[in-house]
């Protein structure tokens, strides 16, 4: 399994987790975001919108890192599951996951926030609270949502690791990096740190990839 990432990607970072969690074992192919290498003919053949990650399996070539978390899921069900069995159960994770996924990454990953300061000439403080804006809405409805359900344990959904703790690990690094105030936030911080004691997701941490 080789797995084509970037070692920043949010999207990448995911796939590292669920990778790690199931203890799959993979080799890592850098494509370095900063210097357009997913915009060349190697990376464009794999992934048609010049993006991270991809995943290639026994040679079937996945992009999406939702669809390569649910993949892996399915093909390697005899590892640790990520998503519940119980069909309303699953639908709260993934819920929870594409809360990340579709509402507050889209709007900010680099792409866009190289778009915000190439196009209309925003200085780095109108970017970074951009970058803060959203992910502040985001995280105001997920804390919401966490705290007030009796499913929340450890984790998002229960004492063990789901794919919403694989969304929710990288994009609080993000927020972090940002410089977003994690004290409004406890039960997500409570949950994030929860997940970064463990190997699985430590081992997956951006400044522990190959690539710069």
């Amino acid at each position: 399994m080789i797995l084509y990432d970037y070692c920043r990607s949010s999207a990448a970072y995911r796939v590292r987790i669920a990778l790690n969690l199931k203890g799959l074992a993979y080799e890592q192919v850098p494509v370095n975001l900063l210097k357009a290498e997913q915009r060349g003919e190697e990376n464009l053949a794999r992934n048609p919108q010049g993006l991270v990650p991809s995943l290639d399996d026994n040679g079937e070539m996945l992009n999406q890192s939702l669809t390569m978390c649910e993949y892996l899921d399915e093909a390697y069900p005899e590892t640790l599951q990520l998503l519940p069995s119980d069909v309303l159960e699953r639908a709260r994770v993934r819920s929870l996951a594409q809360l990340i996924a579709c509402d507050i990454h889209p709007v900010n990953n680099l792409r866009i926030l190289k778009y915000l300061v190439s196009e209309f000439g925003v200085s780095d403080e109108q970017k970074t609270a951009w970058y803060q804006h959203w992910v502040q809405e985001g995280f105001a409805a997920l804390e919401r949502a966490l705290a007030d359900s009796d499913q929340t344990g450890k984790f998002c959904h229960g004492d063990d690791p789901t794919l919403a703790d694989v969304l929710l690990v990288p994009q609080v690094f993000n927020a972090n990096r940002f410089k977003v105030d994690m004290s409004v936030y406890p039960t997500i911080a409570r949950i994030a740190d929860a997940c970064n004691e463990l190997k699985a997701f430590a081992d997956a941490h951006p400044d522990l990839q190959p690539g710069d």
